[in-house]
């Protein structure tokens, strides 16, 4: 076979380089191999970092990646030289490492967030910048997911760390209290602006979350006279608080360390809060996921955890659902003057509820009291609360009581 002079055994295939010479197809293999860059992982991870990490919202946690992967002898081989069994003996290597800060075995979450990088890195490499003719990471096993977290925060927790970022800052304690409230997560918090907040404290708007979609979070009361004891600093700065990232997990670290608590991330105080949510019984799924701004139901699951004492609870109640009252419902009560003055009241829906005062103003304040603090006792423990009787009230015999 004869084309442009020159003579080719019909066994080769026929490539055509750049400039439009024909080529047998093993000279162009050859070629490809010379125009190959040679690049160091370490030179790679920098590059990478600076043309796709950085324009990512979580640039900061790649950076921190980057730079561990920097440190290990894999970042010191040539691209084109790393095999898929360097990337398992990588793997391997970070599972038995322990990381400093904790002094626990990294977890294989974070292993696989690392090779996930890696992974798209020797993609773009390939395709973009020429440095290696594979990705050895796709075929390597990755570490399996770690269970999801079910750390609950206990009241004693609650308390002691409330007590000690009360103590340290205003700034600390209401970014504390702040996650609780609203299932913000840490840099929704601290990201915080003046400007997205209500001028009535009742919500706020994020412009920008992790999943890349905007929502507006609703502010219970305690979350408004939270937000209320930060005005003071609305002249001074942009966002509502001064901590940087870094700053704040330093101040975490430090807390959970002097006041001994064990295994408390920040982040679990969103389970947390998702899975009070939960305990109200008044939120449904979709209400619940519109403040916490997750996509999917099942991604939601995953972070409401409800105390099995709560759900003992409304096990063993004998209260029906259509056939509760109405806590703050008024009830009959029964009016008794003496010779002395004294006047009693009793709940005919509360054997043992009496009560007596010098006057009956003083006796209908009391018996108010008595009243909400009887309901209230009944709730937390579970117990029947009754309707009110169907007594009609005159001005002698019966009068009307309400618990608030």
């Amino acid at each position: 076979m004869f084309r442009c002079g020159y003579q080719l055994m019909s066994t080769h295939r026929i490539d055509r380089n750049i400039s439009g010479t024909i080529i047998p197809s093993f000279w162009g293999k050859h070629m490809l191999r010379k125009r190959l860059k040679n690049m160091q992982l370490s030179t790679a991870l920098d590059k990478y970092y600076e043309t796709v990490s950085r324009y990512k919202r979580g640039a900061s946690q790649e950076f921190y990646r980057v730079n561990v992967i920097k440190r290990q002898p894999l970042a010191q081989m040539m691209m084109d030289k790393i095999s898929s069994v360097d990337i398992a003996d990588y793997r391997d290597k970070r599972l038995t490492d322990v990381n400093p800060k904790t002094g626990k075995r990294i977890s294989g979450n974070t292993v696989r967030l690392e090779m996930a990088l890696l992974s798209n890195l020797f993609s773009i490499a390939r395709i973009e910048w020429g440095t290696c003719r594979s990705n050895p990471v796709e075929l390597v096993r990755k570490p399996k997911p770690s269970p999801g977290r079910e750390r609950r925060l206990s009241k004693k927790e609650e308390r002691q760390l409330s007590d000690h970022f009360r103590n340290k800052s205003t700034e600390l304690y209401c970014i504390f209290q702040l996650a609780l409230e609203t299932a913000m997560r840490q840099g929704e918090i601290l990201s915080l602006k003046w400007a997205n907040i209500s001028s009535d404290y009742s919500q706020a708007f994020l412009p920008e979350t992790k999943n890349g979609h905007a929502r507006t979070v609703p502010f219970t009361k305690r979350a408004r006279d939270i937000l209320k004891t930060m005005t003071q600093f609305i002249s001074e700065r942009e966002t509502v608080f001064s901590y940087s990232s870094n700053g704040f997990k330093s101040a975490w670290r430090k807390a959970v360390l002097i006041l001994e608590i064990d295994d408390l991330h920040f982040h679990d105080l969103r389970h947390e809060a998702i899975s009070r949510f939960y305990e109200l019984g008044t939120l449904t799924d979709l209400e619940i996921s519109a403040i916490s701004g997750h996509r999917t139901l099942t991604m939601l699951k995953r972070y409401a955890h409800i105390k099995t004492t709560y759900l003992v609870k409304k096990l063993n109640t004998r209260k029906k659902k259509g056939n509760t009252p109405d806590l703050f419902m008024p009830y009959p009560a029964k009016v008794s003057c003496f010779e002395n003055g004294t006047v009693e009241l009793h709940f005919p829906d509360f054997e043992e509820l009496n009560v007596i005062g010098k006057t009956y103003e003083e006796t209908v304040s009391y018996a108010s009291s008595a009243l909400l603090r009887e309901l209230a006792i009944r709730l937390k423990q579970g117990h029947f609360i009754p309707f009110p009787s169907n007594i009609i009230p005159d001005d002698h015999t019966y009068t009307v009581i309400s618990p608030v």
